[in-house]
């Protein structure tokens, strides 16, 4: 018999936002844990970035997503849940590079944090591709 299943993890992307919702192990299940970047937490930094001119096309970036999964992180850990399964519309279609990079540090922290994340690999950035330095 197989281990149990684990939770599921969708991503939410937005050029305003970035959310990680988990439901239980069926897709039917509720929502067991959440984090967005809307929450109080970043609400003064949206703000700034909101009333900056020139304005910006993107209100979050690969801090925030990090922030994000920190804070879904100590929540998963506090009910119990140590692995997650990324399922959405990224895995089937790849994020565009600009949604991509940023997300994958959200994935990053979740796995510094203890929480196993299986099916990102799609989210992150192609093994020929590498990126911009200076």
């Amino acid at each position: 018999m197989a281990a149990a299943a684990a939770h599921l993890l969708r991503l939410v992307v937005s050029c305003r936002k970035i959310a990680a919702e988990v439901t239980g192990p069926a897709a039917a299940d509720a929502i067991v844990a959440m984090a967005s970047s809307s929450e109080q937490e970043f609400a003064a930094e949206y703000r700034a970035r909101l009333n900056r001119f020139p304005r910006s096309r993107s209100y979050w970036d690969g801090r925030v997503a990090a922030r994000v999964g920190e804070k879904l992180a100590a929540r998963l850990r506090q009910i119990g849940v140590s692995a997650v399964a990324v399922v959405g519309p990224g895995v089937e279609s790849p994020l565009p590079a600009h949604h991509r990079r940023p997300a994958a540090s959200l994935f990053d922290s979740l796995e510094r944090a203890g929480v196993r994340v299986s099916g990102a690999e799609g989210l992150r950035d192609p093994p020929g591709e590498q990126p911009a330095s200076s």
